[in-house]
Order: structure tokens, then C-alpha cells, then sequence
């Protein structure tokens, strides 16, 4: 299929994915890498408490925390 073919697919409202292969697919700069941080025992108590009050772990609520700061600049 060229590419004017599966634009005009999607454009008539079309599922076109059969056409992707997604296995491939890759998110520039959502690639997650790890890291290691050392947080003092009452930050831990204190983000494991949210977690568990949130009902997710606390690596979620982390990433959350980072995230909300960093679209503040």
C-alpha cells in the first residue's frame, strides 16, 4: 500500500493499524532509563504513605511528584 492509499483510509474513518508494525514503535524521550536516588527513611515513610493512600506504589508517586515540578518551569 503507498502512502496516498492508507491516507485516504484513515481520512474515511478506516482502523489502518493492521498496516503498522507496532513492535517497533518507539516514543523519543519516553524511553524510561533507570536511575538510582537514596532518599533519607522519613522521605520513604512519607512517599510510601502517599502511595498507599493513593493506592499506587511509590515509584509512581515519584515520577509524579518529578513530573508536576518539571511542567512548572
Amino acid at each position: 500500500m503507498n502512502p496516498e492509499e492508507l491516507d485516504k483510509k484513515f481520512d474515511a474513518g478506516e482502523d489502518v493499524m493492521e498496516f503498522f508494525d507496532l513492535s517497533t514503535l518507539k516514543r523519543p524521550e519516553l524511553e524510561s532509563k533507570p536511575i538510582n536516588v537514596n532518599f533519607p527513611q522519613w522521605m520513604i515513610k512519607g512517599l510510601d504513605e502517599e502511595a498507599k493512600r493513593l493506592g499506587v506504589n511509590r515509584e509512581a508517586v515519584i515520577k509524579t511528584w518529578i513530573a508536576q515540578k518539571l511542567d512548572q518551569k
